[in-house]
């Protein structure tokens, strides 16, 4: 199944993953910005040595690849085929938190590129450093559940392994639904998925991490050790400040759920949108729903989503929705198999695309939306619904800014190289004029490289904070990269 496929997957495709999200009774709601004790700047001074690469291979458990090695060519590819032509000089396979010390090390001090690489979904393909070294985590993808409720992830997991591992204990965590999608990304840029209104972003549920910061320094950070670093890591997206190479996330005991899908007849996408978004509004949040449009001379749309409880419940909040639906079912399913059911199969292949982001921080105009997709062929736009849970939370106590929106919308085109560049302006064109609709915004998980103002885009008010950290955690930018975090000139 692609890509595209697996997002229109019996109309919901819960998109929030890393793409591809939490606060709940019995779970700490995270205070105020927190201050702590911050490392005092590395030193610039230092003149950059070049890379020993057989001192890295020597001191590293997993193995080093470097150009010319068989495995290469292959062994740097990411989700999206459109990145396989940038060329790192070095992947790491790591094992161990002490692999990646050894990385960030030999990245400081020859100022070669660095980034991690985990489920290598980024959307831009910032997991691919060109002429750098790519720390590839996927070794180091353990899920220990543990008897207080909590489990302990490796940062190389893919979010089905963390599914199947929690349920085999019975519980449960709020996260994305590409199943190949790595839980790092996901939880560093908030973590949007298909029990957010219930259960909160995937950040929420983040108790501590285990970061190798710039001077390779292993910080175990949590509210009470590094609390600005543990902010900034809920929400302030994959690639800054360190490598976390763990995180232990607080669970919750495994639901019974129950899965919907509706379509709807071509030409009423005007109708039902504006009927979707009255009708989430007032829904409890045990409801989760997501709004798919489908380009073209004649939009369509597909509703679909999950609810925390019984078939019968359901659809008697189904019935609340107008227009009627050309179809609609309905499936209880344990938690495993409603993650699996939003998978939309046991893999993904590769895909192809380009895509872009929008937040909604309150209804939309439905007829202006539905014009904006006319006639927009191969293009999807994804209405994720917010609010609930991940609203419980103010906006200044973790470093994801979009507490109160309404929804979140991802503007995805399926393309291949050669119609990349029409493609990439395609996606420019709705994500800008849906912008002058809805506001200036955007979901740092589906980061898009032509984003205006991006940095303001993503983080809102709390970019002057995550600059902060910025500059305590990273001042010589061990781990910039085109959109990554900068502290202030």
């Amino acid at each position: 199944m692609d890509r595209r496929a697996f997002l229109r997957a019996a109309g919901l495709a819960g998109v929030g993953t890393a793409l591809a999200g939490c606060s709940s009774a019995g779970t700490t709601t995270p205070s105020g910005p927190a201050t702590t004790t911050l490392p005092s700047p590395v030193s610039t001074s230092a003149e950059p040595v070049p890379p020993n690469w057989e001192l890295l291979r020597a001191n590293v458990s997993g193995t080093v690849l470097l150009p010319g090695d068989s495995e290469f060519s292959v062994a740097h590819q990411v989700f999206n085929p459109m990145w396989d032509a940038r060329n790192p000089v070095a992947i790491a396979r790591c094992r161990t938190k002490e692999d990646v010390q050894a990385c960030v090390k030999l990245a400081a001090e020859s100022k070669v590129p660095i980034a991690a690489r985990s489920g290598g979904h980024s959307y831009a393909g910032y997991s691919v450093p060109e002429a750098g070294l790519q720390v590839d985590l996927s070794a180091m993808a353990d899920v220990d559940v543990r008897q207080d409720g909590t489990v302990r992830v490796g940062a190389g997991a893919k979010l089905i392994d963390v599914y199947t591992g929690l349920a085999k204990a019975g519980r449960a965590l709020p996260a994305g639904s590409c199943p190949t999608v790595g839980i790092a990304g996901l939880t560093l840029g908030g973590g949007i998925g298909v029990l957010s209104r219930k259960y909160g972003l995937t950040c929420d549920r983040l108790e501590s991490a285990t970061v190798i910061t710039a001077d390779s320094r292993v910080a175990n950070v949590s509210r009470g050790s590094d609390a600005d670093l543990f902010w900034a890591l809920r929400g302030g997206g994959g690639g800054n400040f360190g490598i976390v190479t763990e995180f232990v996330f607080v669970t919750e005991p495994a639901p019974e759920l129950a899965v919907f899908s509706m379509r709807f007849p071509a030409g009423s996408v005007d109708t039902v949108l504006g009927a979707w978004q009255e009708w989430i509004a007032a829904a409890p949040p045990e409801l989760w729903s997501n709004l798919i449009i489908t380009g073209g001379g004649s939009p369509v749309c597909t509703v679909g989503g999950c609810f925390v409880g019984s078939a019968a419940e359901l659809n008697s909040l189904l019935s609340g929705l107008k227009p009627r639906p050309a179809s609609r079912t309905v499936q209880e399913k344990a938690y495993l198999d409603a993650m699996r059911y939003f998978a939309g199969g046991p893999t993904t292949s590769r895909q192809s695309f380009v895509a872009s982001s929008r937040m909604l921080q309150e209804p939309a105009d439905s007829a202006k939306i539905t014009e904006l997709m006319t006639d927009r062929t191969d293009m999807d736009l994804l209405l994720d619904s917010l609010g609930g849970a991940v609203a419980s939370v103010e906006p200044a106590a973790s470093a994801y800014p979009y507490r109160k929106a309404f929804a979140s919308a991802q503007i995805y085109q399926k393309t291949d190289a050669a119609k990349a560049t029409r493609a990439t302006a395609q996606v420019g064109e709705v994500r800008d004029e849906l912008g002058t609709l809805v506001g200036k915004t955007g979901y740092v998980n589906y980061i898009d490289p032509a984003m205006p103002d991006w940095a303001n885009a993503y983080y809102g008010e709390n970019l002057p904070r995550l600059q902060d950290v910025a500059k305590r955690y990273d001042p010589n930018k061990v781990f910039a990269f085109p959109q990554g975090i900068q502290q202030k000139p």
